[in-house]
C-alpha cells in the first residue's frame, strides 16, 4: 500500500507545480507537456498498483510468490526496504515542503563571473561551462543554421533605434547585441535585471542580469550586460532595476576582453517579478 501512495504523491507533486506555477521555475515551459506527461503516467500507475493491491487482498501481486523460488519483498532486510522507499520519499519532502529557492547572485559569485570572447566560446566544451553575459545557442544548430537564424533576429533590430528587451525577447535580443555588437552602437536599449557589481570598483558601473533558462534550471546562465550610470550608485547585489540607455563598448580589465556597455540615461528600483527567470524561444 505503501508503493500506492508514493506514487499519488508524485502525481499530486506534478500537479500541484503547475496549478501554482512554480514549474516554471524549474523548465522552459516550452517543454510543459513533458511533465503534463508525468502527472498522466503516475496517475495511470497509481491506478494499476492500487487495483494490484486490492485484488490481492492486501498484498501485490509481486508480493506472490506461489509457485517461484525468488525470494519476496517480505523476506528483505528492513533496512534495504526502507531504503528502497527513502529514494523515492525524499524528493517529494523536498519538493512539498522545502521552499523554492530562486537563482541569484550568490549563484554567479560561486561559479566565477566570467565572459569568454566568441572564439574562446567556440574552442570551449559548451556543456561543460556556466554561460555569462552572453546568452550562446549554437550548440543547439548546425553553423549554417545558426547563422541564418542570428541574421533573422538582427533583421528585427536593426532599422531600430529605441529596443526595449522584454522577458520575450530579452535571451534573443542579447544574444543578437553580443553577436552583431557594431550594428547596435548608438541605439537606445532598456530591460529590467537585478544588480550585480562583480570586480567592479568603479561605483558608477555594474551587470545588470536576469537568469535565462534555455532547457531546464540546469542549463541557466545570467544574462546582461554592463551598465555605466552618469554617477555613483548605491544598488546592492540582488537590488532589481530597469534601465534605459545608449549602448557603446569599452574594454573590461577583469575579463580582459571588450565588452557591449549600456551608457544609462534613465533608471528606477522595481519589484522582484513573480516569475524572475526568462526563457529561450526557438
Amino acid at each position: 500500500m505503501f508503493r500506492v501512495y508514493i506514487l499519488l504523491l508524485f502525481t499530486f507533486f506534478f500537479f500541484h507545480l503547475h496549478a501554482s506555477g512554480n514549474i516554471s521555475k524549474y523548465i522552459n515551459m516550452k517543454y510543459a507537456y513533458l511533465s503534463y506527461s508525468a502527472i498522466f503516467i503516475f496517475a495511470l500507475l497509481t491506478v494499476v498498483q492500487a487495483y494490484d493491491y486490492f485484488r490481492g487482498d492486501g498484498e501485490s501481486a509481486d508480493e506472490h510468490c506461489c509457485d517461484h523460488d525468488h525470494v519476496h519483498e517480505k523476506e528483505k532486510p528492513f533496512y534495504q526496504r526502507w531504503l528502497f522507499y527513502l529514494v523515492f520519499v525524499f524528493p517529494l519532502i523536498s519538493g512539498l515542503f522545502f521552499p523554492i529557492a530562486t537563482l541569484d547572485s550568490t549563484i554567479v559569485k560561486s561559479k566565477g563571473f566570467s565572459f569568454k570572447p566568441m572564439e574562446q566560446i567556440e574552442a570551449a566544451d559548451h556543456y561543460a561551462q556556466t554561460q555569462y553575459l552572453k546568452p550562446d545557442t549554437s550548440i543547439y544548430y548546425g553553423k549554417e543554421g545558426y547563422e541564418e537564424l542570428m541574421a533573422k533576429e538582427l533583421a528585427k533590430y536593426v532599422s531600430k533605434q529605441h529596443i526595449v528587451l522584454n522577458d520575450d525577447q530579452f535571451l534573443k535580443g542579447m544574444e543578437t547585441i553580443y553577436d552583431f555588437p557594431g550594428d547596435f552602437l548608438g541605439k537606445e536599449i532598456e530591460f529590467d535585471g537585478f544588480a550585480f557589481h562583480g570586480e567592479n570598483t568603479d561605483r558608477r558601473q555594474l551587470f545588470v542580469l536576469r537568469f535565462g533558462v534555455i532547457h531546464c534550471v540546469a542549463d541557466s546562465g545570467a544574462f546582461g550586460m554592463l551598465v555605466q550610470f552618469p554617477k555613483g550608485s548605491n544598488f546592492k547585489d540582488d537590488d532589481w532595476i530597469h534601465v534605459k540607455g545608449t549602448l557603446s563598448s569599452m574594454y573590461y580589465q577583469p575579463f580582459k576582453s571588450t565588452i557591449p556597455v549600456l551608457l544609462i540615461k534613465d533608471w528606477h528600483s522595481i519589484d522582484k517579478p513573480k516569475d524572475p527567470y526568462v526563457y529561450r524561444g526557438y
